[in-house]
């Protein structure tokens, strides 16, 4: 069984002292390839890095959070594109909007989803995307460049079945983490999975945040990491009522198309 993770965001410094570790155990679980979430002015660079130093087995994104759009200066644009110019780099984001946290003011998360959507016209790479309670503000800018974009992918997608088929409708993909399995919050995902296309899906852990709760024992640490991808795998095959080797085939040559990722050595 061969995973990628299209989202795991290993420059956090929660990993600082047992990455090679972490990277071993994903490895052991099946995990071939990973895309490092860049999502900010400095850590997009540092995914890169980290990419660089794990060839063909690593890649990243670079791109502005919402939480950072403060950030979003024309020269954080430049230090932006320059990134995009590195093979390793294989899509723009993460961006979008959040206006459940608001940690940046709404226009200026506009501004800069909207100066990251130009960067992803201009490339033609791949959008990373994040989208959080502010799913008309967000559809509606998607819209606006409607036929000039490439390929889309809504990741950690938790969001009710309007907001899914709206992405569907819009040919975005869309990315499955541990939510997932919080029988709390993403019971309704449980149902939604089964509406998404094979050819629209991927998954993603999103470390080290959203350790999926069903993951037994779990660590004291709480720390979510790329080895729990077979989990996730595993309970979303049981959703979409497949075998775990046909969702892990499947999700598997969708990123690799999606990303335009190699074969892994």
């Amino acid at each position: 069984m061969q995973l990628i993770d299209i989202g795991a965001n290993l420059g956090h410094d929660s990993f600082d002292h047992d990455r090679d570790a972490v990277l071993d155990r994903a490895r052991d679980a099946g995990v071939v390839q990973m895309v490092l979430t860049g999502a900010s002015r400095e850590g997009s660079p540092k995914a890169l890095q980290l990419a660089m130093e794990h060839p063909g087995f690593l890649f990243a994104t670079a791109g502005v959070h919402p939480h950072h759009a403060v950030e979003y200066t024309a020269e954080c644009d430049a230090e932006m594109r320059a990134l995009q110019q590195h093979p390793e780099v294989v899509a723009v984001g993460e961006c979008g909007l959040d206006y459940f946290r608001d940690f940046s003011p709404r226009p200026a998360q506009r501004r800069a989803f909207e100066m990251q959507l130009q960067i992803a016209v201009d490339t033609g790479k791949p959008l990373f995307l994040h989208q959080r309670d502010a799913h008309d503000d967000f559809i509606a800018m998607l819209r606006n460049f409607d036929g000039k974009l490439g390929a889309c992918v809504v990741h950690c997608f938790t969001d009710e079945k309007r907001a899914l088929y709206d992405y569907l409708d819009a040919d975005c993909h869309i990315g499955i983490t541990g939510w997932l399995c919080d029988e709390r919050r993403g019971q309704h995902l449980r149902e939604l999975v089964r509406d998404i296309p094979a050819e629209r899906l991927m998954i993603e852990t999103d470390a080290p945040y959203l350790l999926p709760r069903t993951v037994k024992p779990q660590p004291s640490h709480r720390r979510n990491e790329p080895m729990y991808l077979a989990h996730i795998v595993e309970e979303l095959a049981r959703d979409r009522g497949e075998s775990v080797e046909q969702t892990a085939a499947s999700t598997t040559a969708t990123a690799r198309a999606f990303f335009g990722l190699p074969q892994a050595a």
